[in-house]
């Protein structure tokens, strides 16, 4: 009898593991479709631009995408996070400029990346001084279009800000031959709201303990939507992948309970992933990204009832926690909320060389979280070459180490 019962047992364990291998195999086919979506969409842009529909490139998250949506414009990121252009760009520009900056424009001036290519307008922004002396020298080959960001959010700076907003609206009905109502600009609003909502709702996910997938499939995810252009689909694929996880999770599929890290900092994305992987190959999990990929891109709304409907998106967007702001509480009070809500063990904040606003802002940001969340932090400062993997991988180990 006793024999049978340990057969029965594990006979149960064996289709447990079965099926929870499944599940895993399955959810990794859907992250490696979301990494390949910015691989595709290069050819999908080409497509879109034989059909007539106009293509609009930024290069931040300050660009406000209802204003593509509402001209009926299929809107891209332009960032770049590669060095392999950086050689072409360091004839125009200074070698100890920002990576991305120099990636940015190398990518621009030699037509290697396909939705620079395919653009009919860049939108810029005065975040700082290196991108807006590189947006010069873009406007040489390219229609470049820069709104002036105010490095304050007070009263004076809504005004200039929506200023801007209406300018830019002026210039896309220009541009493009074309009206954009307020019915239109409205249903823009609701869309991205949307987008934005199921971001979050994807984000959220990773509040559960232990994380129920690590934070290199949840990167690949919200990095690799942003290359699809139908805004009302990716809502839909994105809370598709939401809800497939919290089934799974509630089945019973999730990592093993890990050191949880948050990462803050400069943007995040290609060569940079080496520090997701330098902190997930030394035990723990990324279950959390304040910066631009993650929760600055969709942490806050547009007031869709808002009788001034431009305010309430210029508030909207000035209102993102960048380093440029000065003062910048709007950034401590999200990092503050996402270590307390994501359970975090600690805070790794990933600066790029030579950006200045982020490395300065550190020291506050340090301050912060030891002080008053009481938990470790580490920054790490690297650039677009893989010549500091090993030393990243020394420094990002031994903060693991503390975490336990």
């Amino acid at each position: 009898m006793t024999v049978i019962v340990l057969r029965f047992y594990y006979s149960r364990l064996v289709l447990r593991d079965i099926g929870k291998m499944k599940i895993i195999k399955e959810l990794a086919e859907i992250f490696e479709e979301f990494a390949e979506q910015r691989r595709n969409s290069f050819i999908t842009v080409k497509s879109v631009k034989e059909s007539g529909k106009p293509i609009i490139g930024s290069y931040c998250t300050y660009f406000p995408d209802e204003l593509a949506i509402a001209a009926g414009a299929a809107s891209v990121s332009l960032c770049s996070t590669s060095g392999e252009t950086i050689p072409a760009a360091e004839k125009d520009l200074p070698p100890n400029l920002c990576p991305l900056i120099k990636s940015s424009y190398g990518f621009a001036k030699t037509d290697k990346c396909p939705f620079f290519y395919f653009s009919d307008i860049v939108i810029g922004e005065t975040t700082c001084d290196g991108k807006k002396k590189m947006y010069e020298y873009m406007s040489e080959f390219k229609d470049v279009f820069v709104m002036d960001l105010p490095n304050t959010q007070s009263d004076e700076a809504l005004k200039l800000w929506k200023s801007e907003i209406l300018k830019l609206k002026k210039y896309i009905e220009k541009k493009f031959e074309i009206e954009i109502s307020e019915d239109n600009i409205r249903k823009a609003v609701h869309i991205e709201n949307r987008v934005r909502n199921e971001k979050k709702k994807l984000a959220d996910i990773m509040k559960h303990d232990p994380a129920p997938i690590s934070g290199l499939d949840m990167f690949k995810v919200l990095y690799g939507s942003s290359f699809k252009f139908d805004r009302e689909t990716m809502a839909e694929d994105l809370s598709a992948a939401a809800d497939r996880i919290e089934r799974d999770y509630a089945s019973g599929a999730f990592i093993e309970r890990k050191p949880r890290v948050i990462i803050t900092g400069c943007p995040i994305g290609g060569v940079t992933e080496k520090i997701i992987r330098a902190v997930e190959d030394s035990g723990a999990v990324v279950v959390g990204y304040e910066n631009c990929v993650g929760a600055k891109q969709f942490e806050k709304l547009v007031d869709e009832g808002a009788e001034d409907i431009y305010e309430a998106i210029a508030r909207r967007y000035l209102d993102i926690g960048c380093s440029v702001m000065t003062p910048n509480f709007n950034r401590l009070d999200l990092l503050g909320r996402m270590i307390d809500e994501y359970k975090a063990d600690g805070v790794i904040e990933m600066t790029l060389s030579a950006c200045h606003t982020y490395n300065v802002e550190s020291k506050s940001i340090e301050k912060f979280v030891k002080e008053e969340k009481h938990i470790p932090f580490l920054t790490v400062e690297t650039d677009y070459s893989e010549s500091d993997i090993a030393q990243l991988n020394t420094r990002i180990a031994a903060l693991i180490e503390i975490l336990g």
